[in-house]
């Protein structure tokens, strides 16, 4: 027998039904004592969202934890339709009862906050998602009504601890109260006139302390700058939706404040609502005032592609049902107010209104802002801005005035303009005339195969579709035929035949569909020599010029360049020796089973992997057609380094290539230097899955064979990392790898020496109808999606983040989530996003988009997501804001610098390594004072200009157009006559304030002096030291041809010998890395300096004329190193 918990003070007992949740809280006489918890089974319907009753109960607990001691007893609910009374937009879909203990217990002030009975009693609104399911913001009006209505945040102290309170905005729009309070209610409020600048995120001292930094995330906080001393509020919000509210609401009437603008209930149609109006209008054709619902919803689906049509339906009749309306005909008012519900982002309206000037719409100037300051976008013109609004905007007058609407807006972002994708990697944009050991090639393996190696079958379709993918490199595994006629298959009887010369006329019809640039057939024979010599006129016949036959020269020390292959088609396979006199000889059979030598510094054997070597009987004529790809075994590093010609290539099995790749990284990247080396993957995958290409990329390795047919994270990265020049299969690899004296590991995990690492910001904004999981089997179309970021380069950058699981409204989530990665290697990283379903039963992939991190745009980008297959999912994207540090983006602008602060105490400078070679480590240790003024000149300007921004309000990855705009603002917004001006007549251009200065203000304008006089320093002071370094390191290199011999005669041999080139490949690459990073930080401080002038002259604040941007032809300045900023543990309020 079990108690209820009320039973030991009332005597009855208690029914359960099944399907209630009990908990057993104690024990009484060994009978368990059991509270009930909530009903599993039962379901609310909130505005049409299925609300479990445990997450309602949840909420009012959290609704009545403000009464000290109150409980529930019990409660019911019903809908308001069924108490006779108006369920309007404002009005609560369930009317709840409830019964309470310990109500009677509070005094009155408890009771009304503020003791007065006649206190107008403020609604309660239980939350379930970010924001109420009946409140969504899709207008101003909508904004200031939540406002006006209030909700609870955390108000946050100088103490460092937050205290809740509820803010409110008072009915004329004039202040912003709080209660409770110990203040007076005249005290506890703040005028909206008073307000300078609202910030997002973690952007003053307080908020950036070390005590409450971590305790909430980014996107939950904002603040409040007002008062001519420019004093901050700092608030925290339960969501990111409540704090974008705000945040909008309250810039609004900052902007607007001044101006007698109808907010809450416009006196005229706006230039949206006028332009739904005409589209009903159009719709109804017998003027009748309205239309039938399924032509209402078939025009909404036509306007906002990817909406389910029982979505719209859904809103038409709850519309309806306010209305008392149960007709099937859609009325003029129903339409429009379903339409601004439905097609109204809150996260764009939010960013509209950001930037806006003319209430709810942006104009040319507006729009012209938005492209440079957040897009990155340069030489904007409002001739291109017109351009955009007579593209994007649907309303006439719209486009007649130069006004971009909330539409418009939207549709703009969603276009390929505003993809994340940089469209100039949409064409070949690399060198191509580097030799073809210094690219990746996009390589299939097994192409033939449609499914798994052992019962998948052939198709001649796999090779078209590989070309057409960009694919440059095939295998072909060739065997005997009937009727003296070779055939393709991959080993399994089981498979289809493909003919020889079907293959050959797909290679000649296809081979350059998609890139004019060197096709490699990677041949391997299992023919008779009769066959053979059948194939090799087949190749004559059909591949005709195409082919490439010129043999190579031995005076050269590298392969040719891709634009000299152009429309060429290469062979690789085996190959007779040179003094070879007969018609044909004996070569090592290419089957890649047993094709490589699974050791490393051992002696040569006639067995590999344990197996003997089989031997192939090869004509001559088939092998004169091999040239430039000449296939040879593995040996190791030192023999290769010592007999292996620049024409000859070696396959490497997945294992032993991995095993190199851990064991001798350093090696296999120098040996990738000159020579080509395919890895395939290991026998073992019979699966057909594929291996990870990054683990042999990180190595240098060219041609790493995928299984086109199996779809995955794998094929995602290959598919990602070959789209970055124009998806033409060949992808430039960095520099660090393709210099002929430098050191690099492939397993590195920290900084590289001369590498620049890069802060790159992700903020997971939203997703855009978000399908069910093809294979899943859970019921209904409800997902409950995530975001997976994941980051994919070498070991030192590999990482990944998650969002939070959104439970309602999952076709459309809004996450709202900051990612932060360092990037060590930005040449090689790629960015994959990836969403998943929490609620999955089989299947939870919903879909990807892979991207390499050199092709990124920076700002509000959409995200077109594709299936497991790679097929884009039509109208599926997501949302997000993508900031690198020191990037400016829209092209290819100079390498950039990690933005972080270091003091010169906590500064960590480059340093060379000894060789044990006298004269050799002489010559480096005279370049220690160039490299640490090298340093110490870009960190100098890296903190200046990070304390600069931070006393803006700002984050390292702004850019200084941000920063002019935000003083522009604060001006604009002062009472006080203060004066601040930009003189364009100096070189470098100052920034003076006239009329009494604020404290903030002030260190602000000491801020600007610093980073201008660091930039100075650097931009003058670079060359020389450029110069100096350029020199040593040229110097060092002419040690290069005889450092084997000056080390030997140092005494040094063996591993002590080994080390020694190492070390001095170290200090090349540190030389000219750091030379390298001086001159990127010198054209970075001319683009900070230039974004000076354009954003002073933009924002009004020129003192004289335009002038040109500062020359370099001015002396040089004693360096003087530039501390830490302590701006952090500044007592003033930002």
């Amino acid at each position: 027998m079990m108690l209820r918990e009320q039973s030991i003070f009332h005597p009855y007992f208690c029914r359960y039904r099944i399907g209630d949740v009990v908990k057993v809280v104690r024990f009484y006489h060994q009978c368990p004592v059991v509270e009930f918890q909530y009903r599993r089974g039962q379901m609310l319907s909130v505005r049409g969202e299925k609300i479990s009753e445990a997450v309602f109960l949840g909420a009012l607990k959290r609704a009545v934890s403000q009464w000290p001691g109150a409980v529930i007893v019990d409660y019911c609910c019903a809908e308001s339709g069924i108490l006779g009374q108006s369920s309007g937009g404002s009005d609560p879909h369930y009317q709840v009862f409830l019964e309470m203990q310990g109500v009677r217990n509070l005094t009155e002030e408890q009771r009304y906050k503020d003791g007065s009975k006649q206190k107008q009693v403020r609604k309660k609104t239980v939350s379930f998602s970010t924001m109420p399911s009946d409140r969504k913001i899709n207008s101003t009006a909508a904004c200031m009504a939540f406002m006006m209505e209030g909700c609870e945040m955390k108000k946050v102290r100088s103490n460092s601890r937050m205290y809740s309170r509820y803010f409110l905005l008072d009915s004329d729009m004039r202040y912003l109260h709080w209660e409770p309070s110990k203040k007076d209610s005249e005290k506890a409020k703040l005028e909206i006139k008073s307000i300078k600048e609202v910030r997002l995120g973690k952007k003053t001292p307080m908020l950036r302390s070390n005590g409450l930094s971590d305790q909430f995330p980014e996107e939950c906080a904002f603040s409040i700058i007002y008062g001519e001393n420019y004093e901050s509020l700092d608030l925290v919000a339960s969501t990111a939706d409540v704090v974008n509210t705000w945040v909008m609401g309250l810039r609004y009437l900052v902007s607007y404040g001044r101006h007698p603008v109808d907010i809450v209930e416009p006196s005229k149609p706006s230039l949206r609502t006028s332009w739904i109006s005409s589209v009903f209008d159009t719709a109804d054709l017998e003027k009748e005032g309205y239309i039938s619902l399924s032509r209402a919803t078939q025009i909404i689906g036509e306007l906002n592609p990817g909406m389910k049509a029982s979505q719209i339906e859904l809103k038409f009749k709850e519309l309806q049902k306010e209305r008392d309306q149960y007709k099937e005909d859609i009325t003029a008012e129903i339409f429009t107010e379903a339409y601004c519900e439905l097609c109204t982002r809150p996260e764009i309206f939010f960013l509209l209104v950001q930037f806006s000037s003319n209430k709810e719409y942006l104009d040319c100037k507006d729009l012209m802002l938005f492209a440079e300051v957040e897009q990155g976008m340069e030489g904007v013109s409002e001739e291109m801005c017109m351009e955009i609004v007579r593209k994007y905007e649907l309303s006439t007058d719209g486009k007649e005035l130069g006004y971009l609407s909330i539409d418009g807006f939207t549709r703009y972002l969603l276009s390929t303009e505003c993809h994340i994708f940089d469209p100039q990697h949409k064409l070949v944009c690399q060198d191509m005339t580097q030799p073809l050991s210094h690219y990746y090639i996009n390589a299939s393996h097994n192409t033939s195969l449609l499914e798994d190696h052992f019962w998948g079958s052939s198709d001649i379709n796999g090779y078209i579709r590989a070309l057409k993918m960009g694919c440059r490199s095939l295998d072909v595994v060739v065997w005997d035929g009937q009727v003296n006629e070779p055939y393709i298959y991959v080993g399994s009887l089981v498979g289809s035949q493909l003919a020889f010369c079907k293959f050959l006329d797909v290679i000649n019809q296809h081979a350059f569909d998609s890139s004019e640039y060197p096709l490699i057939l990677c041949l391997v024979t299992h023919c008779c020599v009769s066959q053979q010599k059948v194939m090799v006129q087949h190749i004559k016949k059909i591949l005709g010029d195409k082919l490439y036959l010129n043999p190579p020269d031995s005076a050269e020390h590298y392969l040719p360049s891709p634009e000299k292959l152009k429309r060429k088609i290469l062979l690789k396979g085996k190959k007779l020796p040179p003094n070879c006199s007969d018609s044909e000889g004996d070569v090592t059979d290419e089957d890649e089973g047993i094709e490589m030598i699974s050791r490393v510094r051992m002696d040569e054997t006639e067995q590999v992997n344990g197996l003997s070597c089989k031997k192939l009987r090869l004509c001559k004529e088939l092998s004169d057609l091999v040239t430039l790809c000449k296939s040879v075994r593995f040996r190791d590093f030192e023999v290769s380094k010592r007999c292996q010609k620049y024409w000859e290539m070696c396959s490497f099995n997945e294992v032993d290539a991995s095993r190199f790749a851990n064991e001798y990284p350093e090696d296999f990247v120098r040996y990738n230097k000159r020579f080509v080396s395919r890895v395939y993957p290991s026998p073992m995958r019979i699966d057909a899955s594929n291996m990870n290409p990054q683990d042999f990329w990180k190595c240098g390795c060219q041609i790493v064979a995928m299984n086109y047919q199996t779809p995955g994270l794998m094929m995602d990265l290959n598919s990602g990392w070959f789209r970055q020049n124009g998806n033409c299969g060949y992808v430039l690899r960095p520099a660090i790898m393709r210099e002929e004296v430098s050191y690099f590991s492939a397993n590195a995990r920290d900084c590289l020496p001369g590498v620049s690492a890069q802060l790159l910001h992700v903020k997971v904004i939203s997703g855009q109808n978000l399908p069910k999981p093809k294979g899943s089997a859970a019921k209904g179309d409800v997902v409950e999606p995530y975001v997976y970021v994941e980051i994919h380069g070498i070991p030192a950058d590999c990482a990944e983040q998650r969002t939070k699981t959104v439970s309602q409204n999952g076709d459309n989530p809004v996450f709202e989530e900051n990612f932060e990665f360092q990037i060590n290697l930005p040449e090689l990283a790629v960015l994959r996003f990836v969403v998943l379903d929490d609620d999955y039963i089989g299947d939870e992939f919903i879909g990807q988009y892979t991207i390499p991190f050199e092709c990124l745009q920076p700002g509000y980008r959409h995200v077109p997501l594709q299936s497991l297959t790679g097929e884009f999912l039509p109208n599926t994207t997501l949302f997000v804001h993508i900031a690198i540090a020191n990037r400016r983006g829209g092209g290819k602008a100079h390498k950039r610098g990690l933005s972080v602060r270091k003091s010169r105490r906590a500064r960590e400078y480059t340093s060379t390594k000894t060789t044990g070679i006298r004269v050799v480590d002489e010559l480096f240790r005279a370049s220690m004072q160039q490299l640490r003024e090298a340093t110490d000149l870009r960190e100098n300007v890296q903190n200046a200009m990070v304390s600069f921004k931070e006393l803006c309000g700002l984050t390292p990855a702004a850019n200084m157009k941000q920063c002019i705009l935000t003083v522009s603002t604060w001006l604009l917004n002062s009472e006080r006559p203060l004066s601040v001006t930009v003189d364009l007549s100096k070189a470098y251009p100052t920034m003076e304030a006239r009329g009494a200065v604020p404290e903030l203000l002030r260190k602000v304008l000491a801020a600007y002096d610093t980073m201008v006089q660091t930039s100075r320093m650097l931009i003058e002071s670079a060359d020389t030291i450029y110069s100096r370094l350029m020199e040593a390191q040229q110097a060092g290199l002419d040690f290069h041809e005889d450092l084997h011999r000056i080390g030997a005669k140092e005494g040094l041999k063996g591993q002590k010998l080994q080390k020694a080139v190492e070390s001095y490949a170290w200090n090349i690459t540190v030389l000219k890395g750091q030379a390298d990073l001086l001159r990127h930080a010198k054209n970075e401080a001319l683009d900070t300096l230039r974004q000076v002038h354009y954003a002073a002259q933009s924002c009004g604040l020129t003192k004289n004329g335009a002038e040109p941007s500062p020359e370099l032809q001015h002396p040089r300045v004693p360096l003087q190193p530039i501390p830490e900023s302590e701006t952090g543990s500044d007592t003033g309020s930002c």
